[in-house]
């Protein structure tokens, strides 16, 4: 389920759908948590530029990955490479208040428009909206919102629900396997489901 609290943590994340996979697999085998701590942080699999960062970074994949059940990491290697990309980006949603948010009531109103592009105001907007509905939000410094806004370009285009064309970014709505959604609907998220792909 989405957390309740806003944060700004996620501007120190990244897709890192490789090392999410791993992570997974190393689970699906029957490694213990601190045997995946250990590669993951020995091996420095995310590429951190030191081993407090390294540490971190395996944090914010375990969150991930605990944000899944048993059932739903069975699922993630019964399905096509785009619908893994989107069941990491849904563990990145359900761990982020103000992802979850902006991608359902600004990617998801695009999609409903029959907008083509995501462009550069919608954030904008989505932002200032924010911060006159939370005081969180508007205390967060300008340089964490500009952070925040590449982060949320970056994650959508690597989890294909963006495309960049002529410096433009294209609005790609998912076609989430049958699977998948009957597992959200069947967990209580039917509204990922809609934020992603516009439905009512």
């Amino acid at each position: 389920m989405i957390t309740s609290t806003y944060s700004s943590g996620i501007v120190s994340e990244a897709c890192w759908f490789i090392e999410f996979k791993e992570y997974l697999k190393m689970l699906h085998n029957g490694a213990s948590e601190d045997e995946i701590k250990k590669e993951f942080t020995d091996n420095n699999f995310t590429g951190a530029p030191n081993e407090y960062r390294a540490q971190r970074n395996y944090g914010y994949l375990k969150k991930r990955v605990s944000s899944m059940d048993e059932k739903a990491i069975e699922l993630f290697f019964n399905l096509d490479l785009k619908n893994q990309k989107l069941i990491n980006f849904i563990c990145m949603m359900r761990s982020s208040r103000i992802l979850f948010e902006f991608v359902n009531e600004k990617y998801r109103e695009k999609i409903i428009l029959g907008a083509e592009y995501l462009e550069p105001s919608d954030i904008n907007i989505f932002f200032k909206d924010k911060e006159l509905q939370c005081d969180d939000v508007a205390e967060w410094k300008d340089a964490t919102k500009k952070r925040l806004k590449g982060c949320f370009i970056t994650m959508l285009t690597e989890s294909n629900l963006l495309m960049e064309r002529d410096k433009k970014r294209v609005i790609t709505p998912p076609v989430i396997d049958i699977l998948l959604e009957k597992y959200l609907e069947g967990n209580g998220e039917s509204d990922i489901i809609k934020a992603l792909t516009g439905v009512y």
